[in-house]
């Protein structure tokens, strides 16, 4: 199984998108809430780059958003990166 992280917040439609694909999934991730920690925000802008809501990262690499997960989803390609194909 693959190590993911997700910078979100609470009211986030888009955070809310992209954890039930990864739930759809069956795969576990580590949530990482951005709203009320300024310093969690701050590590999130300093490794994805962005300073908008959810960003992903899978294996520690930066996937990018909410649209950028369900693009590898449509290309096939999410399950592998999950590490749900053999």
């Amino acid at each position: 199984m693959a190590d993911i992280k997700i910078y979100s917040s609470r009211f986030c439609g888009y955070c809310t998108r992209a954890k039930m694909l990864l739930e759809k999934k069956g795969v576990e991730y580590i949530e990482i809430g951005v709203d009320m920690d300024p310093v969690k925000r701050r590590e999130m802008e300093a490794l994805a780059g962005r300073t908008s809501v959810p960003q992903i990262f899978i294996n520690n690499e930066h996937v990018g958003g909410c649209d950028d997960l369900y693009a590898l989803e449509h290309a096939g390609q999410l399950d592998e990166r999950l590490g749900l194909t053999s």
